[in-house]
């Protein structure tokens, strides 16, 4: 090519030249799979044949990888090539003879797969035989005996025997040459098929008294560069007259044979008549110049002349025959004839099923259509005898589709799934068109690898563990389970926590799990009273890559115990030794009592709250000391202190009563609660008891200044004295309880902290209390408080279990007020509570 390669003309000459490459490269596909080489027969072992790896276009890079090697789909083809694994390269590996390969078929090659993998792939390769001339003609015996009688007449014609030529084509056209004599010539005559029949031709007439025997000698050369030349002995016995040779029907006889005929079978008969009589006319038939092989599967009946078969006959192997025939007479003279058999195919081979390559396991993500079997299927029969379809049996995700040379592709037809089948076993059945048919049967084992598909599922979408608080650090709260379809690391399970309410940012969490078990611990002690349930996410994950996981909700409800006693506001206890007192203190709370009081006078009311919950939280009352035990009774459920009987004018002015709190839990936990009574008809009147009280003795002036000042006082605030008193105890360290109470927050930010559940029925009367806010604790979960029923009276008098308010409960919330560190308890007939 001259002008070098011309330049593309913008972007429309530089699609072009890509279009004209993707052409090029799906034409040089279609035509790889199938090559053809050509060599000579009888080269030696280690001889190039061709490039294979190149003309597959496969660099010597891709070798290792691609591990380029030869199958074959007979019985015979793989043992004569090899394929080099350094360059690719096809190469003979064992000397082929093209005479005993092909015998006398005028094309000779031998056909085989060339397999590359990484991706699987079959192609065809052909390799056509060359004949060489390395045969020379031969004849069957070293001299030829002719009887001719004397009064033959010149012009008189005697065939010859036909050298043969193991070589095909030009190197097997064999011409002859007679040693040169004045009595004899050389004639060649064509006869059917090609070959050509030597007569000896009588050129003047003989005289057995001048000359009764000749020599001659026959010389056959045939076609090849060099030639090659056989000869053979041409002895001319001079003889008396025997003027008619035999003669045969036909000079070609043809017959149709099946193959596998028992041996004895009748083939064929010929004929031959000699007009002759006597010795003369007497014929016999013999074999002429046949290889030795015929004569191992044909007999002939030198009387009758039958053919019949020695041998079985394959077609397989040879399926036409042709050999010559001789008549004699008895006085010498010969006739010769030509037989044909052909032998016909049955049925007799089944399908072969070769496993050229089997890719096993498989991945259970591989697109469908991948291959991962090639198979190839030989049947040595013919025509429909040698026609074989394929299929599969058995339930698998597989198909097998037809590819070139006899070769099968079994590919995927659907997507596979380890998880439902981890193996496929089907069964290849290869069956031909014969008939009746004949089939054969290969089984494969496909495996199937797993890949991450499968995310953990857990057993539920939602756990719930129920724990007593004050439980031991490292206790078992429960026990989740994922479980992972997948197998080995992909199925391989662990867990962690992923988030959730039980541990707030930065915070320690609550609980923690055990990454390969699945086990729920709990971090540390938990309190009902600060937390009742909290929320934690459990995550699994396998060990994929990459790794597929999910989320499971667990809620953890801390269950109460008995772990805290009742806790008495009114009347408020006694302040602590050296506790420093305001001028004028009265110390303890008093109630004045008429002594005009019947029986069941109020007195007061034991106020009391437990921070449990259930039946750890029901309160009971009872009196265990009194100045007059008979005088006074309490409430069982109310606290209520009452008057048991009228008071008389023979009881002490100054009352002691202690009454017991106690709750219902196991074991019940108790506190006391002391009230002051005095016995008067008025303040007035109560006033000396009062100041008994009093540190020391002091001047009458300054008591009765006193006793002003606090009886002014006392009726200004008689209406709120319970209150205060109940308020100054809870906010003692606080700011001023009217002020807290103002203030209060009803639903504490302060963390997850919860007050007492103030829902048993102890507080029947109108009281304002207001409790400080823990403190903040950084290391808490921050929960907000479950809102507070307003339970009636009555039930908290009749005494009955405080059960968590019904969607048809009249409850209140109020709006939480500004100041974020108060908690207020509003106790009332309809009782309200804030924290």
């Amino acid at each position: 090519m001259s002008g070098g390669r011309r330049p593309s003309g913008g972007p429309g000459g530089g699609r072009a030249a890509v279009l004209g490459a993707v052409l090029l490269w799906l034409c040089w596909r279609a035509a790889a799979e199938r090559l053809r080489y050509s060599m000579a027969e009888e080269l030696p072992r280690g001889s190039l044949v061709g490039p294979l790896a190149r003309d597959l276009g496969l660099s010597a890079d891709e070798l290792p990888a691609r591990k380029l090697r030869v199958a074959s789909a007979g019985k015979k083809q793989l043992k004569y090539f090899t394929v080099s694994e350094g360059n690719g390269n096809l190469y003979v590996s064992e000397r082929l003879d093209r005479e005993e390969l092909c015998g006398e078929s005028l094309s000779c090659s031998v056909s085989f797969e060339a397999l590359v993998h990484n991706p699987l792939n079959v192609f065809r390769v052909e390799v056509a035989i060359e004949d060489v001339n390395d045969h020379s003609p031969a004849f069957s015996k070293d001299a030829l005996d002719l009887e001719i009688g004397e009064w033959t007449v010149p012009g008189a014609r005697f065939p010859l025997e036909i050298a043969q030529d193991a070589d095909v084509g030009s190197n097997s056209l064999i011409t002859y040459q007679l040693s040169s004599n004045p009595s004899f010539s050389l004639a060649v005559e064509e006869i059917p098929g090609g070959k050509k029949q030597p007569e000896l031709v009588l050129e003047r007439a003989l005289d057995r008294e001048k000359q009764s025997s000749f020599e001659l000698v026959l010389t056959a050369v045939d076609g090849g560069d060099p030639a090659r030349s056989g000869t053979v002995q041409v002895r001319v016995n001079v003889t008396d007259l025997n003027d008619n040779p035999p003669v045969f029907s036909k000079r070609v006889y043809e017959a149709r044979v099946a193959e596998n005929l028992p041996a004895g079978s009748l083939v064929l008969q010929v004929r031959a008549t000699d007009a002759d009589a006597g010795s003369n006319g007497r014929v016999s038939y013999s074999f002429v110049n046949v290889p030795t092989g015929i004569r191992e599967l044909f007999s002939i009946d030198k009387e009758s002349g039958e053919i019949r078969t020695e041998g079985p006959l394959d077609f397989e192997e040879k399926n036409k025959y042709s050999f010559s025939l001789e008549a004699r007479d008895g006085g010498g003279l010969t006739g010769h004839c030509q037989v044909q058999i052909d032998v016909t195919d049955e049925n007799d081979n089944a399908p072969e099923i070769t496993i050229l390559s089997l890719s096993s396991p498989v991945p259970e993500d591989a697109p469908v259509g991948t291959v991962v079997a090639l198979l190839n299927v030989n049947d040595p029969d013919s025509g429909e005898n040698g026609e074989v379809s394929c299929e599969l049996s058995g339930e698998a995700p597989l198909s097998i589709v037809a590819s070139s040379g006899g070769s099968f592709k079994v590919v995927t037809a659907s997507a596979l799934d380890r998880e439902q089948a981890s193996e496929h076993r089907v069964t290849v059945v290869a069956r031909d068109r014969g008939s009746p048919a004949l089939w054969s049967r290969r089984e494969l084992l496909l495996e199937v690898s797993d890949v991450n598909d499968n995310a953990p599922v857990f057993e539920e979408a939602s756990y719930s563990a129920y724990v007593r608080e004050n439980n031991a650090v490292g206790a078992l709260v429960l026990r989740v389970v994922a479980r992972d379809l997948d197998a080995g690391a992909n199925g391989r399970v662990s867990y962690w926590l992923s988030g959730g309410s039980a541990g707030a940012a930065g915070a320690a969490p609550l609980v923690s799990v055990e990454a390969r078990s699945g086990a729920v611990y709990a971090q540390r002690s938990l309190d009902y009273e600060q937390c009742r349930e909290f929320l934690v996410a459990v995550r699994a994950q396998d060990g994929g890559s990459p790794a597929r996981s999910s989320t499971a909700t667990v809620r953890v409800f801390v269950l109460d115990q008995n772990d805290n006693a009742p806790r008495v506001l009114y009347p408020p206890p006694p302040a602590a030794p050296g506790a420093a007192s305001a001028p004028g203190s009265v110390g303890s709370a008093f109630e004045v009592v008429p002594r005009s009081a019947s029986s069941g006078y109020l007195v007061g009311k034991v106020v009391a709250v437990d921070a449990d919950a259930g039946r750890n939280a029901w309160l009971s009352y009872e009196l265990v000391q009194a100045s007059e035990p008979a005088l006074f009774r309490v409430g069982l459920q109310s606290g209520e202190v009452r008057t048991a009987r009228a008071v008389s004018e023979r009881d002490a002015a100054k009352q002691r009563v202690v009454a017991v709190v106690k709750d219902h839990g196991e074991p019940a936990l108790s506190a006391t609660a002391t009230l002051h009574v005095v016995l008067a008809e008025s303040l007035q009147e109560a006033l000396p008891e009062l100041s008994e009280r009093a540190a020391g003795a002091e001047a009458a002036g300054e008591l009765q200044f006193y006793l002003v000042l606090a009886l002014a006082l006392l009726s200004a605030l008689l209406v709120l004295s319970v209150a205060l008193a109940v308020l100054a105890r809870l906010r003692r360290a606080g700011p001023p309880g009217v002020l807290r109470c103002l203030g209060a927050q009803r639903l504490s930010l302060a963390g997850a902290a919860f007050p007492a559940d103030f829902c048993e029925g102890t507080l029947p009367y109108s009281y304002n209390l207001c409790v400080a806010a823990p403190p903040r604790l950084a290391a808490e979960a921050a929960w907000p408080p479950p809102p507070l029923p307003i339970v009636p009276t009555e039930e908290l008098v009749a005494g009955e279990p405080c059960e968590k308010p019904s969607p048809s409960s009249s409850a209140v919330v109020e709006q939480p007020p500004a100041d974020p560190d108060a908690q207020q308890i509003t106790i009332s007939k309809t009782f309200s509570l804030c924290a």
